[in-house]
């Protein structure tokens, strides 16, 4: 017997930290609306995970960046007050940086300097620190002597998990389905306009379909006979805790912002990390990024081995950390989805313009997710966007063939 479709204005595929925010806005416009997810979000198998995620307004890959996430964090504030719970904690961020220092990193070539100079055009608060005040204020970090500071009090961390549950909570209360456990099987447009999703256990019926698969968004664009791989790499990331040694009340919240450092010229050499959430007991959380090798989101190795370990500790913890021990208290895998430069791409399906996409936010994307989905929401059900997101369309790369690439 042929299975009776579930019917939609508005399927979001994959309900990660775009889709979950995409799910929740539709919904709350009155939209019929259903999210399919391949796991039980949120989980910990593709990119929004980790109990913390950076939030910065500054952003040094880009200043179109910058009225994303500050909607973004209006977002956070109002699902705060409309539930109680803790989403953006705004402990300060600082970005440490030696301003001679040459890389590539989030496709910036000077992230510090970008950084600065979103600040100001913004009127963003923030303070521009000597290695000298750094010492002072900050003698947590070990620094070799030629880094500057970029303060913002504003800044501080998302907790991903509680952001994703509260959007899906509130996309129910408001009507919407969230279909888990389903993994999409076809994805075709119909004769008549709307869009056939069918998954393992399920036939959908969709005016608009919007895409938000993270890393498996090369899978939904095979479905609809697209390849775009060259505009998509998946590398598999880890985040390490490590236990603390001694000045453990240095590094809680109140203390210890969350960082960012540029520790050498190489793209991994961006290193991040985060307070003591849990407490003295709990770690502080730290990582580098990693481009040599890319991984099938389908086969990822998820087990982090005593080298790894060992490596990190060796080659960034212990040089620029003097309180934080070489215990490794856990690890955890995610994803990156990087664009060749390192930004998003929100875009139509070929030919298909009931079908959208939202992917490959380039290890930078949790704290845009919010205004992303809200953009993307509005964009399907034809209401007026707060965000232009025409700039992150796909056609760029084209342009930047032709040698007219707009910067």
């Amino acid at each position: 017997m042929a299975r009776m479709p579930k019917v939609a204005d508005v399927l979001v595929i994959g309900l990660g930290a775009v889709g979950s925010a995409a799910l929740y806005q539709s919904a709350k416009l009155g939209a019929r609306a259903i999210g399919i997810d391949r796991f039980h979000p949120p989980h910990d198998q593709g990119s929004s995970h980790g109990d913390t995620r950076i939030t910065r307004e500054a952003i040094g890959e880009g200043r179109e960046f910058v009225p994303l996430v500050m909607r973004s964090n209006q977002i956070w504030q109002e699902l705060e007050a409309a539930t109680g719970r803790s989403l953006l904690v705004r402990n300060g961020g600082l970005v440490l940086a030696s301003p001679a220092m040459p890389g590539d990193h989030h496709g910036s070539t000077s992230f510090i300097q970008d950084t600065i100079a979103a600040a100001t055009q913004f009127g963003i608060a923030h303070e521009v620190l000597s290695t000298d005040e750094l010492r002072h204020r900050y003698p947590q970090f070990r620094l070799r002597g030629d880094e500057i500071g970029y303060l913002e009090p504003g800044a501080g961390f998302l907790r991903p998990e509680a952001c994703i549950e509260t959007q899906l909570s509130l996309a129910r209360k408001l009507g919407a389905q969230v279909r888990t456990a389903e993994t999409v099987v076809d994805c075709r447009p119909m004769q008549d306009g709307t869009v056939e999703v069918i998954t393992g256990a399920n036939t959908y019926s969709a005016a608009k379909v919007i895409v938000t698969a993270g890393p498996w968004i090369q899978k939904i664009q095979e479905l609809l006979g697209e390849s775009r791989a060259a505009y998509f790499k998946v590398y598999r990331q880890v985040m390490y805790w490590y236990a603390l040694a001694r000045h453990a009340e240095q590094y809680m919240p109140e203390r210890f912002p969350v960082f960012i450092w540029i520790a050498g010229n190489r793209p991994r050499d961006m290193m991040y990390g985060f307070p003591a959430i849990d407490g003295p007991h709990g770690g502080i959380k730290i990582a580098a990024e990693q481009y040599d090798a890319t991984v099938d989101p389908d086969a990822v190795p998820r087990a982090v081995s005593d080298g790894e370990i060992s490596a990190m500790y060796r080659e960034y913890v212990a040089p620029h950390f003097p309180d934080v021990s070489s215990e490794c208290l856990r690890t955890t895998t995610c994803l990156y989805t990087v664009t060749p430069d390192a930004k998003f791409i929100v875009d139509q399906f070929r030919s298909y313009e009931n079908i959208v996409f939202a992917s490959a936010c380039s290890g930078h994307g949790f704290k845009h997710s919010a205004a992303l989905g809200e953009a993307l929401a509005a964009q399907a059900l034809g209401h007026p966007s707060r965000i232009d997101l025409s700039g992150f369309s796909a056609r760029r790369f084209s342009r930047s063939d032709r040698g007219d690439r707009t910067q």
